[in-house]
C-alpha cells in the first residue's frame, strides 16, 4: 500500500509541477520561485497565481472526485464498466448548466451557472435515492440511471436545437466539451469543499461496500443495508460529480480509467480503492490537462474533455473485450 501511495504522490508533485510551469509561457525552476514568492517580472507572478494555480487545483480537485466516485459505483454496482456518467448525474448536471446558458442567467451571475449544474444532479441524485429505498435491487439503480441519463442527453440536444442563434450555440457545445480553463479561485471555493465532502460520504460506504462485494444476501447477514450504501453512494456522487461538472463541464472516463489502474496494486476490495483512486483521477486529469495544452495549436485549442475522451473510449474497449466473458 504504502509505495502506491507514495508512487501517487509522486505523480501528482510531477504533474502539478508540469501543470505550472509548461505552457505559452513557460518558466524555468528560477523563474517559477521567483513568481511564487512575488518576484522579478510582474507578469510572470501574475500568470503563475491567477492563470495556472487555479487551472491546476481546479484539475487536480474535479479528477480526485471523479476518481473517487467511479470506485464506489464500480463497487456497489458490481460492475467493472460502471462510471459516475451511468447513474445519470453527470448528465442532469449538465443539462442544469445548459438551461443556465440557453435562458441568460450564467450572463447575469457567476454563480448562476454552478448553481443550476448542482441543482440538476440534486434531482436525479433525489430520483436515485428514492429508487435506492427499502430494499430495492441494485439493477433499479442502474435502470433509473440510465434513463435519467438519456432524458438529460435528449433535452440537452433540444436546447441546443432551439438555440436563438449560433453565438448561443457555440457557447453551450463548447461548455459540454469540459475544460478548466480560465477559471478562477472562486470556481475552487465552490467545487473544493463540495468535492471533499463527497470523498468522505463515499469513504463512509467503504466497510458496506467491502461486504456487498461477497453478495447481498451475504452483505445483509452481516448487517449491512444495501438501500442504505446505496444512498451514501448517491449521495457522495452527487457532491463529487456534480460540483465537478459545474465548473469544468463534461468531462468523462476518468472514474471509469483510475479504479482499474489500481486493481494490480490493491486488489479487488472496492472499500480500499476509493481514497486511492481519487488520487489517481487527480493525476489522470492532470495529465490529460497538461497535454490537451500541449497539443493545442494558436486559436485552435483541444478542450479537456476530448481529450479524456479520445484517451478512455480505446481504454473503454479494452476493458469490454478484457470483461466480456463475465456478460450473459
Amino acid at each position: 500500500m504504502k509505495p502506491v501511495v507514495y508512487g501517487l504522490f509522486s505523480g501528482l508533485v510531477v504533474l502539478g509541477a508540469a501543470s505550472l510551469m509548461l505552457g505559452d509561457l513557460s518558466y524555468n525552476p528560477v523563474q517559477f520561485f521567483d513568481a511564487l514568492r512575488h518576484q522579478g517580472d510582474p507578469a510572470r507572478s501574475l500568470v503563475l497565481w491567477q492563470i495556472r494555480l487555479p487551472r491546476t487545483l481546479l484539475a487536480l480537485i474535479v479528477g480526485a472526485g471523479l476518481g473517487a466516485s467511479g470506485a464506489a459505483l464500480q463497487g456497489y454496482l458490481r460492475n467493472p464498466l460502471a462510471d459516475p456518467g451511468i447513474v445519470g448525474i453527470s448528465a442532469t448536471a449538465g443539462l442544469g448548466a445548459v438551461l443556465a446558458l440557453y435562458f441568460g442567467f450564467a450572463a447575469v451571475s457567476f454563480w448562476a451557472l454552478p448553481v443550476a449544474a448542482m441543482a440538476g444532479a440534486g434531482l436525479a441524485a433525489a430520483v436515485l435515492m428514492l429508487l435506492a429505498r427499502d430494499e430495492a435491487s441494485i439493477t433499479s439503480v442502474i435502470l433509473g440511471g440510465v434513463a435519467l441519463s438519456s432524458l438529460s442527453v435528449a433535452l440537452t440536444a433540444l436546447l441546443m436545437n432551439l438555440s436563438p442563434n449560433p453565438w448561443a450555440l457555440s457557447e453551450i457545445a463548447y461548455w459540454l466539451m469540459g475544460s478548466v480553463e480560465n477559471r478562477s479561485f472562486a470556481d475552487l471555493s465552490f467545487a473544493g469543499p463540495l468535492v471533499v465532502s463527497g470523498i468522505l460520504v463515499l469513504s463512509l460506504s467503504a466497510p458496506a461496500l467491502n461486504a456487498l462485494s461477497l453478495g447481498e444476501d451475504t452483505a445483509r447477514s452481516l448487517g449491512v443495508s444495501p438501500a442504505r450504501t446505496g444512498r451514501l453512494v448517491v449521495l457522495g456522487t452527487l457532491l463529487c460529480v456534480g460540483a465537478g461538472v459545474a465548473v469544468s463541464g463534461a468531462i468523462g472516463f476518468i472514474g471509469l480509467a483510475a479504479p482499474h489502474l489500481l486493481r494490480p496494486f490493491l486488489g479487488a476490495k472496492p472499500g480500499r480503492l476509493i481514497v486511492p483512486s481519487a488520487f489517481m483521477g487527480a493525476i489522470l486529469l492532470l495529465g490529460a490537462d497538461v497535454m490537451a495544452r500541449a497539443l493545442s495549436g494558436p486559436g485552435t485549442p483541444l478542450y479537456l474533455g476530448v481529450t479524456t475522451a479520445l484517451l478512455g473510449a480505446p481504454f473503454f474497449l479494452f476493458l469490454v473485450i478484457r470483461h466480456r466473458g463475465a456478460f450473459p
